[in-house]
């Protein structure tokens, strides 16, 4: 399946997680739901839909660990009849950004996550710096 990445910096990384990892899936989005990176999907209308349910669960997720526990649930794991998903948050210099998975029976989520947090490392070393926002005009 072919990886499509809006920014560079980000492939290697995210090519690493699936090789390392066993993903099938992968999605690296921006909170809102606006796609950063995928790999394997095949139609772009999944990716769309993946990160509109994705940026939905981080968002509900968050305020019920808020309501909970005081503070956000920001790891969540789901096991299916063949497949998994882990949704996670990815801190960045870039900013947050919200990262699922989907994973068969040939892996497992202790190597997810694992990989999960090399992930995030490379992503934070790869992350080119932040841009200094322009003065006023005047």
């Amino acid at each position: 399946m072919q990886m499509t990445v809006v920014e560079s910096w980000i492939e290697a990384p995210l090519k690493r997680f699936v090789v390392d990892a066993g993903a099938e899936l992968a999605l690296l989005l921006h909170p809102s739901g606006q796609v950063l990176a995928q790999h394997g999907f095949a139609r772009s209308v999944d990716v769309m839909s993946a990160c509109a349910l994705a940026a939905g669960i981080h968002a509900s997720s968050g305020e019920l660990g808020r309501m909970l526990d005081g503070r956000p649930f920001r790891g969540l794991h789901h096991s299916g009849r063949t497949r998994q998903i882990y949704l996670a948050e990815a801190q960045s210099p870039r900013g947050v950004f919200v990262f699922l998975t989907v994973f068969g029976p040939a892996s497992s989520l202790g190597l997810v996550r694992l990989y999960f947090e090399e992930l995030v490392a490379g992503l934070v070393a790869a992350a080119p710096p932040l841009e200094a926002a322009p003065g006023p005009a005047l």
